[in-house]
């Protein structure tokens, strides 16, 4: 029985700029199109006709096919921007998004579909670089392509990941499926998935665990599922090092949805799965700003959280709708929380090998494959304008000195040994009596929050 497969991979920063560079004139993406001699996979035009380079132009343009504050060149606190803003396009939302949603039926259909799914039809995808495909046999014939598609060119994937959760087999998980076979049938599919990723140069892997929960406590054995997910992870590790490839392992964190309950809620229930089944420097978190605010945090929160931790490797750069309590992946817009954004990828230093993919989708109203561009442009420039923010903060210096001189007190000799785990309580104590009742000063969070304002 031949097993089948779901991969999809994402483009680096590289690949916008590639996709929105205008080719030679030749003919439109459209089945009428007869380029090609008649051939539904030969065909070597254009997929954006009237499309333009988009090109840097300042906040002062009015061209909404140009970039105003994303300018891959200069150079922001010691980096190039394309170095700090590592943009990835996703494909199911990009170029597989249809516009149903759970009330109403398709508003898309791209000029270059023929509403199927046939090998044709990925590989006249895969000539914009991305793609998803079933079976092994179709899989390594459409990423033979792409392997020649790459050839003199920048453009490799950022990432890539299997498809764990649409399908009906996993319908109770994939490494968390109470069925052996379902268990087994993810792992082939991973270790594809994981070769195609290495073969195509991929910098990264991501593991969402969509299904990886339960819906109810009474039929579930939380403790054998867990234990079955880290096996899952651990075996992916040992696979990945025995091909040889170098890329980042991710974990994706969200809190439901499919699922009532998924095994990796937040950052730091992440973190503490790592550390209780030994994984700590073995994986690093994706955070997606939605999945944040589904978890009941901000996203400023979730990155500083794996940050600090040490596990802070890509951003999926989107955001959901605060009157609606699900996952929107709406382009990323705010200036204030692109800023605190950068503000965690900046005292990271940056996200290299990861990067910034817009896991984010058109409104089901947006029809126009313009407003693929608008979007991302739109994405772009505003992290952008939050990294340049970030620079008027750290060259002002205002905000790091008012948090600086809140935790002044233990930048003394008794708080260096608090810090150093050399202060026991015998030792407080007598620090306490000899001090008597502690002075609290103002915390000044509005002058933090005029300072962080006078940036935007």
């Amino acid at each position: 029985m031949e097993i089948k497969r779901t991969l999809v991979l994402f483009s680096l920063a590289l690949v916008l700029s590639s996709v929105i560079a205008e080719g030679p004139h030749t003919c439109p993406a459209i089945l009428e199109a007869k380029c090609d001699g008649g051939s539904s996979d030969g065909w070597e035009g254009e997929f954006f006709p009237g499309i333009p380079k988009i090109k840097y132009e300042g906040p002062t343009s009015k061209n909404p096919l140009s970039y105003k504050w994303y300018n891959a060149e200069e150079e922001i606190l010691g980096k190039k921007m394309k170095d700090w803003l590592r943009f990835s396009v996703a494909f199911w939302h990009t170029f597989r998004g249809t516009g149903a949603d759970p009330f109403g039926a398709p508003t898309k259909s791209w000029p270059w579909e023929d509403g199927t799914n046939s090998v044709a039809m990925a590989k006249r995808r895969s000539k914009i670089m991305l793609f998803q495909l079933e079976t092994n046999a179709n899989l390594d014939e459409v990423v033979a392509l792409a392997k020649e598609l790459q050839e003199g060119t920048k453009i490799k994937p950022l990432w890539g990941t299997a498809q764990l959760f649409l399908h009906p087999r996993y319908m109770h998980g994939a490494a968390t499926s109470s069925e052996v076979g379902v268990y087994a049938y993810a792992a082939a599919q991973v270790k594809k998935a994981i070769e195609v990723t290495h073969y195509l140069g991929g910098e990264n892997y991501v593991f969402w665990g969509g299904r990886e929960g339960y819906q109810s406590l009474l039929n579930t054995d939380m403790q054998r599922e867990l234990d079955h997910l880290a096996r899952f992870l651990q075996a992916a590790v040992d696979y990945k090092k025995k091909i040889g490839f170098n890329g980042t392992l991710l974990i994706e964190p969200k809190p439901q949805e499919p699922t009532k309950h998924q095994y990796d809620w937040d950052a730091a229930t992440a973190f503490a799965f790592l550390q209780k089944y030994g994984l700590i420097g073995e994986f690093k978190l994706n955070i997606e700003c939605n999945h944040a605010t589904l978890s009941g945090h901000s996203c400023h929160h979730e990155l500083e959280t794996a940050r600090i931790n040490g596990l802070l490797g890509n951003i999926d750069a989107n955001t959901g709708d605060p009157q609606i309590g699900w996952d929107t992946d709406q382009f990323l817009t705010d200036i204030g929380e692109a800023t605190l954004v950068m503000l965690s990828v900046v005292r990271n230093g940056g996200l290299a090998p990861g990067g910034f993919n817009f896991d984010a989708k058109l409104r089901r109203e947006s029809t126009d494959v313009e407003d693929m561009f608008i979007a991302h442009i739109s994405g772009m420039d505003t992290l952008a304008r939050g990294l340049r923010n970030v620079k008027k903060l750290t060259e002002d210096g205002s905000l790091a000195e008012l948090v600086r001189k809140r935790y002044q007190s233990f930048d003394t000799q008794i708080g260096s040994l608090i810090e150093a785990g050399k202060a026991d309580f015998e030792t407080l104590e007598k620090k306490a009596m000899e001090w008597d009742e502690p002075s609290v000063p103002s915390g000044k969070q509005e002058l933090a929050e005029m300072i962080f304002q006078s940036a935007l």
